[in-house]
């Protein structure tokens, strides 16, 4: 029984590793595509605003995070992206690892 619980650990981890990772080059895109004023009616721009928004959003209403016209937001989720990789997804490959 425990083979199974640790696999499930496993893929967990490995699904919640691989969706952070996407999630954090969407924001570097966001961040990138924030210098150079692209068209907002561009599908894929359209795509990462509405992916990165509500985050980012929640981020400025909570944190002071612009400083002399610079958003830093994409940085603080970028820092909780890293924290959740090596805290919580190598947690569970532990926990996983110590199952066996």
């Amino acid at each position: 029984m425990s083979i199974f619980t640790s696999n499930f650990f496993v893929a967990i981890a490995t699904v919640l590793k691989y969706a952070l990772t996407f999630y954090m080059w969407v924001i570097i895109a966001r961040a990138v595509l924030s210098w150079v004023n692209p068209d907002p009616y561009n599908p894929i721009v359209r795509f990462i605003h509405h992916l990165t928004e509500p985050v980012l959003q929640w981020i400025r209403r909570r944190l002071p995070v612009v400083f002399g016209g610079i958003d830093l937001a994409p940085v603080m989720v970028l820092l909780a992206i890293l924290f959740l990789e090596h805290f919580v997804v190598a947690s569970l490959f532990e926990l996983a690892a110590g199952m066996r």
